[in-house]
């Protein structure tokens, strides 16, 4: 994937409306106002999502506290996403990318690598969208285990 797909700080956050597990649509404009932490990744109730998951549900009251709602999209359908939310106790939105579309347009979907080989897949991106929706940062190629923590020590919460 070109750097130029890439968001950057300072990047106007490009707009989504996504369904939600429960079928309910969800746009980043609705949290205009409040910073937003939205991360991309590939597969719901897989080891590495589950543990990113989890360890922002773990995270969320304190990420609440400081201000920041915390947004997960994946490619997975709804009816996935409920049964990742349930088995897993998450308490924050789960929105459904299935056309990838918006994935594409924030960089977190492109060539990567993998076992060595170059494949087209979701790259597992983290980003902070600002209270006037502009991007606050862009972290691509995240690794799944300790990435919340490493979020949180960045953002001083």
């Amino acid at each position: 994937m070109s750097e130029q797909n890439r968001l950057s700080v300072g990047d106007k956050a490009p707009e989504f409306s996504l369904p939600d597990a429960d079928g309910n649509t969800v746009s980043l404009s609705d949290f205009r106002g409040r910073s937003v932490v939205v991360y991309f990744y590939p597969a719901a109730s897989t080891p590495g999502c589950t543990k990113e998951a989890c360890d922002f549900r773990d995270s969320l009251a304190v990420l609440n506290d400081a201000g920041f709602d915390v947004l997960g999209v994946s490619p997975d359908k709804p009816a996935k996403l409920v049964t990742f939310r349930d088995a897993e106790g998450l308490t924050f939105p789960l929105l459904s990318d299935e056309d990838k579309s918006v994935m594409t347009a924030w960089g977190a979907f492109g060539e990567k690598q993998n076992y060595g080989k170059t494949v087209q897949g979701v790259i597992r991106s983290t980003f902070v969208v600002d209270a006037e929706g502009k991007i606050a940062k862009a972290l691509y190629n995240v690794k799944a285990t300790g990435h919340v923590e490493r979020l949180r020590k960045d953002l001083g919460v």
